[in-house]
């Protein structure tokens, strides 16, 4: 079932460090929500905050709230595991299990978060995963090949599956495509509009066109200069962020003009 995701004057740390400031928006259920902006402003810095990804770093820290469906992710009683199961990642490049089959690469975090499956349930894991990311047809008769024997858009279409194949309520994606060629980048932006009557997704991309393309709403950051926070400029749907913008700086940077 997916979820929206409430943000409230978000404040996030990197020891004394504040990387990003006083992010408010509403993430929208069943929509997909594009963040842009330059290098550096903290796209994925927010990004990964929506699922604690960002802890992984000693120091980091935020202030302020991050809610889905009335539960503060950051409750000290909430496990950040169980976060992550609830929201998933697919990130920048794909990074299928080395030394695991197609099969077991997407059946790997299903596998960490139960008990014993019978085969019956794990085929049928399998089946409807790769068939949700558009790559059953594609590798049906090789389940038991590796994983990284698949293209570079394969790949991430895996890396997709094995995200889904735990039954998330969110999916981000820190721009799932920049390592892509244009016909792969199309297969995942197709498979991106399928997914979104399932699941809330939101995406972080450098590509203008690819925001346009895929979301719903768009949220675009910047910094006021090098060294200061990044900070949300304006989030308004999409249609309305690339012909009327309420920003100038907006305007200014999808039309080219600075980033």
């Amino acid at each position: 079932m997916a979820k929206s995701i409430d943000v409230s004057d978000l404040n996030i740390y990197y020891g004394d460090f504040l990387a990003v400031e006083g992010v408010n928006m509403t993430i929208r259920a069943k929509a997909v929500t594009a963040f842009i902006g330059p290098s550096g402003c903290g796209k994925s810095t927010f990004l990964r905050t929506l699922n604690r990804m960002h802890e992984v770093i000693p120091g980091a820290r935020v202030e302020g709230k991050v809610m889905v469906s009335g539960q503060s992710l950051y409750d000290p009683a909430i496990d950040p595991v169980a976060v992550r199961r609830q929201i998933g990642m697919v990130f920048q490049r794909p990074n299928p299990f080395p030394t695991m089959s197609i099969y077991d690469n997407v059946l790997a975090g299903s596998k960490l978060n139960s008990k014993k499956m019978k085969k019956s349930e794990a085929d049928a894991i399998v089946e409807k995963s790769l068939k949700s990311a558009n790559l059953w047809n594609e590798v049906k008769d090789r389940l038991d090949k590796p994983g990284m024997g698949l293209s570079g858009g394969q790949q991430q279409r895996l890396c997709i599956a094995r995200a889904i194949a735990v039954s998330p309520e969110v999916l981000l994606m820190d721009e799932p495509c920049s390592a892509l060629d244009p016909i792969s980048t199309a297969a995942i932006e197709d498979l991106i509009h399928e997914l979104k009557s399932e699941y809330t997704i939101v995406i972080v991309t450098h590509n203008m066109q690819q925001a346009a393309r895929v979301s719903d709403d768009t949220g675009f950051f910047n910094l006021k200069a090098t060294g200061e926070p990044g900070h949300l400029v304006e989030f308004n749907p999409t249609n309305k962020m690339f012909t009327n913008p309420d920003e100038e700086s907006t305007e200014a940077y999808i039309s080219g003009r600075f980033g």
